[in-house]
């Protein structure tokens, strides 16, 4: 199934790679997330066009996800490994942090005013963040992906920031994989 999506430009199967210089799928071949051993790899053929701004924000996009990934993988392993905090989640349901379940059984103890809570705090996170809109590409031209105003990967040298900026795009799609089996292994 796999030469379906090859369509003639990728891999041995149809020849050799080299050879298509004027592909559009050149245009991102030495972008931050390319690597050993897949390469770019875009079987559904979203880049097909060679659009930069397109390719920008779905950058973005694939960062935030995996950031937000990252994170939650880390929540739902930390609480079986660790503990719980001590004391109470909602005093007035006498609610204890130790009475919430770990996974996605929590869900449907957690109060509802800790969800408007949890809610708020993604809506001013989205909404602190660059200004954008989902269907205008134009917006990220200024944008560089992931740079939210705070750097945490830094380096002088630019290999070793290239490699800690791939090690966060291929960390951030396997916690994507990992949370969405988290979630399906719960069932």
């Amino acid at each position: 199934i796999g030469m379906f999506f090859q369509d003639g430009l990728t891999g041995s199967a149809w020849g050799d790679w080299t050879l298509y210089t004027d592909s559009p799928l050149r245009a991102f071949e030495n972008e931050l997330g390319v690597q050993d051993p897949v390469g770019f790899w875009d079987p559904l053929g979203f880049t097909a066009d060679g659009d930069l701004l397109a390719f920008k924000r779905r950058r973005c996009v694939e960062l935030k996800h995996g950031r937000i990934s990252m994170l939650a993988t880390m929540g739902y392993i930390t609480p079986e490994l660790t503990g719980k905090f001590p004391g109470y989640l909602s005093p007035s349901m006498d609610l204890k942090f130790a009475d919430i379940p770990n996974g996605l059984a929590a869900v449907s103890k957690i109060p509802a005013l800790g969800w408007v809570q949890m809610v708020a705090y993604a809506g001013y996170c989205e909404l602190s963040g660059p200004t954008t809109r989902a269907a205008n590409t134009s917006d990220y031209a200024d944008i560089t992906p992931g740079d939210y105003g705070f750097k945490v990967l830094t380096s002088d040298d630019p290999v070793e920031l290239t490699k800690k900026l791939n090690a966060e795009i291929a960390n951030g799609r396997l916690a994507m994989m990992a949370i969405l089996g988290m979630f399906f292994q719960d069932g």
